[in-house]
C-alpha cells in the first residue's frame, strides 16, 4: 500500500464480509469513569430472541464511539435482537463488564482488546460457558489467543506507516506523535508505525480525557523544539487541539494528520486545518461484530477464515472529503 493511493484503493470495501484478511490492529480514547447503556433492536430480521454484549474501552465524550454503537445499534435492529451496550476504559473494570455480561448468560459478547493481558482471562472465562466472543478496534495481535471467532478492525501498524510517508513526502523534519491513553497497544502500534517510516519521530503521551490539557502540553511541546513541523495524532479531538496548539504558540509551519475523525475534524479537512484522517470505518466494525454473532449463532458462520477481517485503513484528504463527509455528520462513516 503506498501514500499515494487513492481511497477507493485502500478503503475494504463495505462488503467487508468477503474482504481479504489479514493480522492487524485498531482503536481511540482517553480514561475516565465507567458508562453503561443498553439499547434493544427488533426490526428487518423479526425478533431472533438473541441478546448481544457489546463491552469497549470508551471514554465518555469521545464520539468516535458513537459511530461504533450507531453500526452495532442498526445490526441489531436488522437482526432483530438485543443489543447491551457497556464501556469502561479501565482495563480491569472493562474485565468486570465482560463477567457481567458472562453471568447475566448473553448470546454471544462482542469487545474491543485494547488490553489484552487484563482482559483475555476473561474472554476464556466466556467461551468456557459456551459464549462465543468476536472482538474489535483493538487487539489485532491477539485475537487469536483470545480464541474469539474474528476480529474487525484496521492496520494500525501499516496505517502509521503510511502516515509516516505521506508526511515526509510532505515535507517533515520531525514528527510529533501523540498517545492519549497509556496502555494501548493500537496506539502504540499507530506511533510505532509512523516511527518505522520516519525515523525522526517522538512521542508525546497526553491526557485524552482533557482537552485542554492536551492543547496545553502540545502547545508547550511546539514552543520548545522548533524542528517539529508535524504532528500526528491518534484521534480526532486530539487533532483539533493541535491546531489549537498550534495557533496559540505561533507556529504557522506545523501541519496536523490524525486517526479517526468526527465531524468538526472532517470539516477542518475539509478547511485545510487538518492535511488528513486516516479512515478505519467504526461504525462498519460496530455493525460487523454484532451481525456476525448472530450469523454465528444462526447458521454457524464464521468471517475471515481465521484471519482478521479489515475495515481499513484508508486515507481520507482533501481530494475525497466532499464524497465522506455526509457519512460522518449522519454518524454511519
Amino acid at each position: 500500500m503506498t501514500p499515494t493511493r487513492t481511497r477507493k484503493s485502500l478503503t475494504v470495501a463495505a462488503a467487508v464480509v468477503t474482504a481479504a484478511s489479514f493480522t492487524l490492529a485498531a482503536c481511540s480514547s482517553g480514561g475516565a469513569p465507567s458508562t453503561t447503556s443498553t439499547g434493544g433492536g427488533g426490526g428487518g430480521g423479526g425478533n431472533s430472541g438473541y441478546t448481544f454484549a457489546m463491552i469497549t474501552h470508551e471514554t465518555p465524550g469521545d464520539t468516535f464511539w458513537d459511530r461504533i454503537k450507531a453500526g452495532a445499534q442498526q445490526a441489531a435492529k436488522d437482526t432483530g435482537s438485543t443489543l447491551k451496550y457497556s464501556s469502561d476504559p479501565d482495563a480491569a473494570k472493562q474485565a468486570v463488564l465482560i463477567q457481567n455480561a458472562i453471568d447475566s448468560k448473553v448470546d454471544g459478547i462482542a469487545t474491543t482488546l485494547v488490553t489484552p493481558d487484563a482482559l483475555i482471562p476473561t474472554i476464556k472465562k466466556a467461551e468456557a460457558a459456551g459464549i462465543p466472543v468476536d472482538t474489535f478496534n483493538s487487539g489485532i495481535d491477539f485475537f487469536q489467543q483470545a480464541g474469539a471467532l474474528t476480529h474487525f478492525a484496521s492496520n494500525e501498524k501499516l496505517a502509521g506507516q503510511e502516515g509516516g510517508k505521506r508526511a515526509a513526502a510532505a515535507g517533515a523534519t520531525k514528527i510529533l506523535c501523540t498517545i492519549q491513553q497509556s496502555g494501548s497497544v493500537a496506539l502504540e502500534d499507530r506511533c510505532a508505525g509512523v516511527k518505522a517510516a520516519f525515523p525522526n519521530t517522538e512521542n508525546l503521551q497526553v491526557n485524552g480525557a482533557d482537552d485542554a490539557a492536551v492543547t496545553s502540553a502540545i502547545q508547550a511541546k511546539l514552543t520548545q523544539d522548533k524542528t517539529i513541523n508535524w504532528v500526528i495524532t491518534l484521534g480526532a479531538p486530539q487533532a483539533l487541539d493541535t491546531v489549537k496548539a498550534a495557533q496559540t504558540a505561533g507556529r504557522s509551519d506545523v501541519k496536523v494528520g490524525t486517526f479517526d475523525t468526527n465531524p468538526d475534524a472532517a470539516q477542518a479537512v475539509q478547511d485545510g486545518k487538518i492535511q488528513w484522517f486516516i479512515d478505519q470505518q467504526p461504525y462498519l466494525q460496530g455493525y460487523m461484530a454484532i451481525t456476525q454473532l448472530y450469523l454465528f449463532k444462526k447458521n454457524g458462520n464464521v468471517l475471515g477464515g481465521g484471519q482478521a477481517v479489515l475495515t481499513g485503513p484508508s486515507f481520507v484528504d482533501k481530494t475525497n472529503i466532499a464524497q465522506v463527509l455526509p457519512f460522518i455528520k449522519q454518524n454511519t462513516r
